[in-house]
C-alpha cells in the first residue's frame, strides 16, 4: 500500500466526514480508494463504494444504479448518501462547480453538506470529492480535509511500460529495442507525467515509429513541454545558450558548474541536498537573463520561465490556486530550472491593501515552497531594483547564493565583443579589440552587442555592393551610443554600494589569472581575451 493510500485509510478510519482529493487522475484515485476499501487489514468486510457523476448519478463500481431514483442532481445525490444506512464510501467526481455561486442551488448544497457532516462522522460514512482544482466554500472549511494525490512512482511508470511491452510483444510490426538501462531511462523521462500522459507518450512513440527504444526519451520530454504550455502560467524555453557564449561572469559560472554535480545520486549518498537556487541582481543589460538560459543548457535540464504577473486573477482564491498549480507543474517536470525574470516587478503589489492581501498570500506561498521544496527544481531569479525586493526573500535557506552582476571590466568587454563578432561570422582577430575596449568603458553587455550591430549597419550602408566591416565602423558606433552607466550613474552607484555588503561578485577582478596560465574552466574566448594587450 502506498503512503497516499495509508494516509487516506487513516482519515477514513478516524471518521473524517469529507475528503477532497485534488487530482485530474480520476482512475488512479479510484484505484487507491478501491485498494483501501478492500484491505482486510483495515476492515473485516469491504466497505461499499458508490461513484457519482452529474451525468449518471450514483453507480456501483460495476456500473449499476443502487436505486430507481434519479440521483444526478447534486442535492439528490447528498440526500441518497444521507439516507444510506450502512458504512460506505461515496466518491463524487467534479463536485466543485456545485459549491460555487454560479450554480443556482449552491446555497442549498452547502447547507446540506454542513448538516450532513456530523451525521457522516457518526455513521461510518465518508464523502470523497475528486477534482483537478481546489474549491472549498468558507462555510465548509472546518469540515473538509484536503489530500493531494502525488505523481506516479517509478514502479507505476515501470508497470505502464511493462504493460505496453506485454501488449505488443506478439505484434511483428512493433520492435522493442530496450535493455534494463533503456527501460530505466524511459521511466526516468516519464517522471512528472500523469499516468495517462505517460501512456499517451509511449503509445505515440510506438504508433509513430513502430518501435520503442531509449532514443524515444526525447518524445517523452516533448510531452512535458505540452504540460508546461497547458498550465497557462509557465512557459517552456528552448535553451540554446551556453557558458561558452557568455562573456565574463567567471565566478558565477564556476559556482554553477560546482552545483551541477550535486544533482546526482552519489551527491545524495554523500549527504548533499539538491541545490535550491540563485538570485542574480545587478545592472540591467549585463547578462542576468542570458545566464539563466545558459544554466539549463549547460545542465541539460528543461528551462521553465515563470511569469508572476500571470498568477494574479480576479476571482477570490484563484490567484493562490494558480500559484499552487504553477509550482506543482514545475515540480512535475523536475529536475528542471525555473527562471523568474525581473522578480521585483512580479512582487510590485506587496504592501498595498487594494487587493485584499492577495499579493502577500501569493508571495508567502512562493517563499514557503522555495524553502520546503523537496523536488530538484533549481530557481534562477533575476532582479534589477533591489529596493523593491522584500528582505525575507534574501535570507539563506531560500536561495543558495546572491550574485551581483556588475558592468563588464576590461577583459570581460573584450570577451563579449569577440563573442558577438564571431556570432556575426567575423574573425575577432581582424579587429582592434583593444581600441574598442577602451572606447566602450562603462558599457553593459547589451550595449556592446548593439555596437556590433550598429557597426554592421554602418558598413552595409556605406558600400552595399561589397560591404566590409572595419574597426572604424565599430569605434564610431561606440562613440555615438550613450551607455546606461552615464545616464543612470547614481542608481548604479547605489546598487554597487548595496551589493558590496550583500552579494558575491559574479565576475572576477580584471587582473585575476593575469599570468600566462589559464583558469580551470576557461573558454577559448576567455583565453584569447587574456592574451590581449588591453593596457
Amino acid at each position: 500500500m502506498t503512503n497516499f493510500s495509508k494516509d487516506l485509510a487513516l482519515h477514513i478510519k478516524a471518521g473524517y466526514p469529507i475528503i477532497d482529493i485534488v487530482s485530474a487522475e480520476e482512475d488512479r484515485v479510484l484505484e487507491r480508494v478501491d485498494e483501501v476499501r478492500k484491505d482486510p487489514k483495515i476492515w473485516a468486510q469491504p466497505r461499499q463504494l458508490f461513484i457519482w457523476t452529474i451525468s449518471r448519478g450514483w453507480l456501483t463500481p460495476e456500473g449499476q444504479s443502487p436505486g430507481r431514483e434519479d440521483t444526478s442532481p447534486p442535492e439528490r445525490a447528498l440526500a441518497f448518501a444521507d439516507g444510506f444506512d450502512k458504512p460506505a464510501l461515496f466518491l463524487l467526481k467534479d463536485f466543485h462547480p456545485y459549491l460555487e455561486d454560479r450554480y443556482p442551488k449552491s446555497s442549498l448544497v452547502v447547507r446540506m453538506l454542513r448538516d450532513l457532516a456530523p451525521r457522516l462522522q457518526a455513521s461510518g460514512k465518508t464523502l470523497i470529492w475528486v477534482s483537478p482544482v481546489l474549491r472549498i466554500p468558507p462555510e465548509l472549511e472546518k469540515d473538509v480535509t484536503v489530500l493531494d494525490l502525488p505523481m506516479p512512482t517509478e514502479s507505476e511508470y515501470r508497470a505502464v511500460l511493462d504493460d505496453y511491452i506485454g501488449r505488443y510483444a506478439k505484434n511483428a510490426k512493433v520492435v522493442f529495442d530496450l535493455d534494463e538501462e533503456g527501460k530505466d531511462q524511459l521511466v526516468k523521462a516519464c517522471q512528472g507525467l500523469t499516468k495517462c500522459e505517460a501512456e499517451n507518450a509511449l503509445a505515440k512513440a510506438i504508433v509513430g515509429r513502430g518501435r520503442l527504444g531509449k532514443d524515444d526519451v526525447g518524445a517523452i520530454l516533448a510531452e512535458k513541454e505540452q504540460i508546461i504550455r497547458k498550465s497557462g502560467i509557465l512557459e517552456y524555453m528552448a535553451s540554446v545558450e551556453s557558458f561558452q557564449t557568455i562573456g565574463g561572469l567567471a565566478n558565477l559560472k564556476d559556482w554553477l558548474r560546482q552545483r551541477n554535480k550535486a544533482f546526482t545520486q552519489r551527491a545524495r549518498d554523500f549527504g548533499l541536498p539538491h541545490p535550491r537556487g540563485v538570485l542574480l541582481v545587478g545592472v540591467p543589460g549585463c547578462g542576468k537573463s542570458l545566464a539563466a538560459k545558459a544554466v539549463a543548457a549547460e545542465w541539460q535540464k528543461p528551462l521553465v520561465k515563470f511569469d508572476l504577473g500571470r498568477v494574479f486573477a480576479g476571482l477570490v482564491g484563484e490567484s493562490e490556486e494558480r500559484m499552487r498549480r504553477a509550482l506543482s507543474v514545475a515540480e512535475g517536470v523536475a529536475p528542471a530550472v525555473l527562471w523568474i525574470d525581473e522578480l521585483e516587478k512580479g512582487l510590485s503589489g506587496l504592501g498595498g491593501g487594494g487587493d485584499g492581501g492577495v499579493a502577500s498570500r501569493v508571495f508567502g506561498n512562493l517563499l514557503t515552497w522555495m524553502e520546503e521544496k523537496q523536488k530538484p527544481v533549481f530557481v534562477v531569479a533575476t532582479a534589477n531594483d533591489i529596493s523593491r525586493l522584500p528582505p525575507e526573500l534574501l535570507r539563506k535557506g531560500r536561495m543558495d547564493e546572491i550574485f551581483f552582476v556588475d558592468l563588464p571590466n576590461t577583459r570581460e568587454r573584450a570577451e563579449i565583443l569577440m563573442i558577438h563578432l564571431a556570432r556575426r561570422q567575423r574573425d575577432p582577430g581582424q579587429f582592434d579589440i583593444a581600441a574598442l575596449v577602451h572606447q566602450t568603458e562603462g558599457f553593459n553587455g547589451a550595449e556592446l552587442a548593439e555596437v556590433v550591430t550598429n557597426g554592421l549597419f554602418a558598413a552595409f550602408s556605406e558600400r552595399e555592393e561589397d560591404p566590409r566591416l572595419d574597426s572604424r565602423h565599430l569605434l564610431q558606433a561606440a562613440r555615438e551610443l550613450v551607455p546606461l552607466s552615464r545616464s543612470r550613474s547614481a542608481d548604479i552607484d547605489r546598487l554597487r554600494a548595496w551589493a558590496a555588503e550583500n552579494c558575491r561578485p559574479a565576475g572576477r577582478a580584471a587582473d585575476a589569472n593575469a599570468g600566462t596560465g589559464s583558469g580551470p574552466s576557461e573558454s577559448l574566448v576567455e583565453r584569447q581575451a587574456r592574451r590581449l594587450d588591453l593596457e
